[in-house]
């Protein structure tokens, strides 16, 4: 059975004083969960990284970065380097929010270039694919996908592929209150779980852990995770309040005996 990963993207939010304050809370309120039946993750801006690290020290809480850059260092003005990331704490990176592709023109080479460099400094990427509502209603929704996850994982080798984690976005769910149903979700994950076996065996897609992101919520959370193939969440809006971000972990803790 895969580990389920609730992982909670905080976006432009939060202060220091209020991540440090916010961490606190999530460190009171999942104190009775054990670390080994889920994988919880949080991502601040990069000024509150460090600051977070400290708080989370010697706790199973992980820390993630938001983005990272390609190069390990260089004249990148304004960008940050995954053994950068590394040096202030962080096992995760998000890599290809739909708001990276949408405002900085991320594109699934620059996405493909960002979660090599991740994977070389021992980061564990989490690599965003999903379609615009346009694409969906154009009935393009695996066309777009099967196009970004293979251009996304190019020459990531099956040694790779164990730390990597895909989370499907839909595009139209992200921050507008929609969520896909927990079928049509699934539909999504079954089908990225089917390409990975193609393109790397039964082993590798047995293991990938594929988050859903769009509008997750302590109420729908249970529902999205009974599903066969959905692994985790990749959560916005409701991980900026210690209460619903915890509801959305027991949510998933509450459905680990899905079949």
């Amino acid at each position: 059975m895969r580990k389920p990963i609730i992982a909670g993207n905080w976006k432009m939010y939060k202060t220091v004083a209020e991540s440090v304050d916010l961490v606190n809370r999530l460190k009171e309120s999942l104190k009775e969960v054990f670390a080994s039946k889920i994988d919880v993750v949080v991502a601040p801006v990069y000024t509150s990284l460090y600051a977070v690290s400290k708080v989370l020290s010697g706790h199973w809480i992980a820390l993630s970065a938001q983005d990272v850059f390609w190069e390990m260092e260089g004249a990148y003005t304004g960008e940050v380097s995954p053994i950068m990331l590394k040096d202030c704490g962080c096992s995760y990176t998000i890599i290809g929010h739909s708001e990276r592709r949408q405002y900085f023109g991320e594109t699934d080479e620059t996405v493909n270039r960002k979660l090599r460099a991740a994977l070389q400094a021992g980061l564990y990427p989490i690599v965003c694919v999903g379609e615009t509502l346009n694409e969906r209603e154009q009935g393009e929704t695996f066309q777009v996908v099967d196009r970004q996850v293979r251009r996304c994982l190019a020459e990531v080798s099956p040694a790779d592929m164990q730390k990597v984690i895909i989370a499907y976005e839909p595009v139209w769910a992200i921050g507008t209150g929609k969520t896909a149903t927990p079928e049509q979700a699934n539909e999504v994950h079954a089908f990225i779980r089917d390409l990975v076996f193609r393109l790397y065996g039964t082993q590798v897609a047995d293991q990938l852990r594929i988050q859903y992101g769009g509008s997750v919520k302590p109420e729908n959370t249970k529902g999205l995770m009974e599903q066969p193939d959905i692994d985790g969440a990749l959560v916005g809006g409701a991980s900026l309040k210690a209460d619903s971000f915890t509801a959305i972990v027991m949510g998933a803790l509450a459905a680990m005996g899905k079949g």
